[in-house]
């Protein structure tokens, strides 16, 4: 990490100059003669954590009664995420839903999950769905993409239009820099620039031509508005020797999930090969990390073994089908018996009830299937028949 690193005198004077326009745009957009509401992704990573901070920064240096515009800090949460990483979060959504209700600002801090019937452990223990991979990443959309959508949906329901900012950033990752360039290309070089799938909600990315080092440097050197420091983010990230998975709203959003680099993210990720982040995290002295990082391995082993899958698929067809009701049960009990022993809340009563009674409808679908199986044969080997 090279956030403590000084910069040379003209790339602080760089910075200052960029630091300035951010600020000054955000002020200007918010100042805007119209009603649409923003919504900050939030992620608690560096970059929606240096975004928050200037959003927020930028309405105190409006006058009281000009600040008129609603703005929601949204953060995702998949219910499977680091819990290390997602209690520095939550610490982080508290303080700020304090200090901000102290400042008597109209932002308001809103986090998503999935629906209980779209949670990783209903969809993989209750249903059968294999351990995520790169070319089947069901996980996604389902934890990610679903539940922030619906609340974007909500608000663009009731407004018309809503303005999501983002803590993107050319320099993150090539396939960022791709990205700016294709919109600018098709002529979407506008600071607002329509959703790739979402109608009615436009992007803003401010933070767009800040470098990491920059972002670094700005949460070293600013306090949050909103009170503390943001001295514990780095902590964190030196200990994962990573970033985080960022906020997603759209398939076409560049992740990190799947990618070699060290990330903070799902415990539960199998998208890659090796979770850096997490035993990055249990060198560093968090110890309580090591069986989760187990139970992940065990998740993808049971799932990448043939005898653990049913033979048939879902849609009846012969092949790797869903895990089979033995493989099922086998890791929700190992699953619950973890969560004893770490004590910490890996899997609600209301999901294990769920995934009981997808097994019972999955069990008397297979009933049904053998008798239609039999019944067919049966009928072939009628005496007289053709």
């Amino acid at each position: 990490m090279t956030a403590a690193a000084t910069p040379n005198l003209s790339a602080i004077e760089l910075y200052g100059q960029k630091l300035k326009a951010i600020r000054r745009e955000l002020r200007d957009e918010y100042l805007q003669p119209h009603t649409k509401p923003w919504i900050v992704g939030f992620s608690g990573g560096k970059d929606s954590t240096l975004l928050a901070h200037l959003v927020v920064e930028s309405i105190l240096s409006v006058a009281p009664d000009e600040r008129q515009r609603r703005v929601y800090i949204c953060s995702n949460d998949t219910l499977v995420e680091s819990p290390v990483f997602q209690s520095h979060v939550n610490a982080v959504l508290a303080k700020m839903a304090e200090g901000l209700a102290a400042l008597e600002l109209p932002v308001e801090v809103v986090k998503t999950t999935p629906l209980p019937d779209e949670s990783f452990w209903v969809n993989l223990l209750g249903r059968g769905y294999p351990a995520p991979k790169r070319m089947f990443r069901w996980c996604t959309d389902r934890m990610k993409i679903r539940p922030t959508t619906r609340f974007i949906q909500e608000q663009v329901a009731r407004n018309g239009e809503v303005i999501l900012l983002l803590g993107t950033r050319r320099a993150e990752s090539a396939e960022r820099a791709k990205n700016f360039r294709r919109r600018e290309s098709a002529g979407f070089a506008t600071r607002l620039n329509p959703h790739t799938n979402l109608k009615g909600c436009l992007v803003f990315t401010p933070l767009a031509e800040l470098s990491t080092e920059e972002v670094w440097v700005s949460l070293l050197n600013l306090r949050p508005p909103w009170g503390g420091s943001h001295r514990e983010l780095v902590r964190l990230y030196n200990h994962a020797n990573g970033g985080e998975c960022p906020f997603v709203v759209s398939d076409d959003d560049p992740t990190s999930c799947g990618t070699s680099s060290a990330r903070f993210g799902c415990w539960t990720c199998t998208v890659v090969e090796k979770d850096n982040s997490i035993e990055a995290m249990i060198e560093a002295g968090f110890d309580h990390l090591e069986p989760l990082a187990a139970f992940r391995n065990r998740i993808k082993e049971i799932s990448e073994n043939p005898d653990y899958r049913s033979k048939i698929r879902r849609n009846g067809q012969p092949g790797l089908g869903p895990l089979t009701l033995e493989a099922r049960r086998l890791l929700l009990d190992e699953l619950l018996a973890l969560q004893g022993a770490a004590n910490l809340p890996l899997i609600s009563e209301h999901e294990v009830r769920l995934i009981r009674e997808q097994w019972e409808r999955d069990s008397t679908d297979a009933i049904l299937r053998e008798l239609w199986v039999d019944f067919e044969f049966s009928k072939k080997n009628k005496p007289g028949n053709p």
